[in-house]
């Protein structure tokens, strides 16, 4: 087993490497047959034991379970953060054939902090849809683009991606383009927004308050300890700033704001879209553990390794449920039906065991009756889909060929769900 201070150290290739190499984790549960017995606590019951049949009941319960998912996993987020200046970099710059304008922002607090803000949009006058996400090695890395602004900020080391000594390099520059397919995009009218993760909080508990964390001082005082936000948390907030900010930008409709996120980003999307209602769909991609997948599975990933692994992730509180996940008042299918009324789009890749796909889907499903509740249409079934065959309505699914990435097939299922739903 690898040490804290291994993986707080690792790159993040090491870290996203396929699942054939995860697979190995001798600790890891990869047998259906060795999931324990299981029962998920209610999500249409409030704490009072009283039945939750109408969309005003919804919303108590709803806020129930926020408060429980803030206290017991992902931390409260400070109450009264500033909110960010916005101001142009560049002018919009023709692309793609004179398809799209790219255009570079920056959000400011009083020289306290600072997001790189990337944008690419259709060409016309007409406003967009926007997904809103966050990216793991700069906005030059997804592009070749020379003119995109290279990343000063600290990264973790990795050759692949052209990092060296913790900063980006020149060879950085479109190391992650295919996980932006930003042609697909354009072409079925929409816009991309993304900054770098690094931005809001660098993914490293040694460096974690080199962002925005600082904003929170003073204010963290009135949070319980064991409840205060970790990195999560901030990118989480960090998106939803994003999506004010794409208020104030041309050709975003930030009415249509998506958010979306992959791996430990998926997770951060969520909890921005569950608490911010301004987004109107919200994208996990395979965001396992301390995400789309049941915690009380035991698969792949789990509550003591994630927590061991990356303790400046989520509120120290969830540490205590290290080998007790049975003992949590939540899990995550009442996580994704704090989605509710608004569009979800949850995905999964076979391969990547780590994530546990079966775990995302049985959350999905089992969430699906909050949608219900309200008239709408859910995932429509109760078994696992083939791998590569898409289910659901304003609840979608999907299990793809491979392992742990946001593929352009991913983005092509997305964009079909935002013409249906959205």
């Amino acid at each position: 087993m690898l040490s804290r201070r291994a993986f707080a150290t690792s790159t993040l290739a090491a870290l996203f490497a396929s699942s054939r190499i995860r697979a190995q984790d001798p600790e890891a549960n990869y047998d259906e047959a060795r999931v324990p017995p299981y029962t998920l606590p209610p999500l249409l019951v409030g704490a009072d034991g009283s039945p939750v049949r109408t969309k005003a009941a919804w919303r108590t319960r709803r806020t129930e379970l926020l408060d429980l998912f803030a206290a017991h996993m992902y931390g409260r987020t400070p109450a009264g953060l500033p909110d960010a200046t916005v101001a142009e970099v560049d002018a919009p710059v023709a692309v793609l054939d004179g398809r799209a304008w790219r255009q570079q922002w920056r959000l400011e607090w009083a020289g306290h902090a600072s997001i790189d803000v990337l944008v690419y949009r259709p060409r016309h006058d007409r406003k967009v849809p926007v997904f809103i996400g966050l990216n793991y090695y700069g906005n030059h890395a997804v592009d070749r683009d020379p003119a995109i602004r290279l990343s000063t900020r600290w990264m973790r080391s990795s050759e692949a991606n052209g990092i060296v000594n913790h900063r980006a390099t020149e060879a950085s520059r479109g190391t992650t383009s295919g996980r932006w397919p930003i042609d697909l995009v354009i072409e079925r009218d929409c816009a991309v927004m993304t900054a770098y993760y690094g931005d809001i909080a660098p993914d490293d508990p040694a460096v974690v308050r080199d962002g925005i964390a600082p904003l929170a001082d003073g204010r963290q005082d009135r949070i319980p300890e064991p409840e205060r936000w970790g990195a999560i948390g901030m990118w989480a907030w960090g998106l939803s700033q994003m999506r004010q900010a794409a208020a104030r930008m041309p050709g975003l409709d930030a009415t249509r704001a998506i958010v979306i996120g992959h791996s430990r980003l998926g997770k951060a999307a969520l909890w921005a879209g569950v608490q911010d209602e301004g987004f109107a769909m919200v994208v996990s991609n395979d965001s396992g553990c301390g995400g789309a997948a049941l915690s009380r599975r035991i698969y792949g990933e789990t509550i003591g390794r994630i927590t061991s692994s990356f303790p400046h992730w989520f509120c120290p509180r969830l540490t205590s449920y290290s080998g007790r996940e049975s003992a949590m008042p939540v899990d995550q299918h009442q996580f994704l039906a704090l989605v509710a009324p608004r569009a979800l789009h949850v995905a999964s890749a076979i391969d990547d065991r780590w994530a546990d796909p079966r775990g995302e889907f049985l959350a999905t499903q089992a969430a699906d009756e909050v949608w219900r509740l309200h008239g709408l249409r859910g995932l429509g079934v109760t078994e696992m889909p083939p791998v590569d065959k898409p289910v659901g309505a304003h609840v979608r699914y999907h299990v793809r060929t491979g392992g742990h990435d946001i593929t352009r097939y991913d983005w092509e299922q997305y964009l079909d769900t935002v013409k249906l739903e959205i």
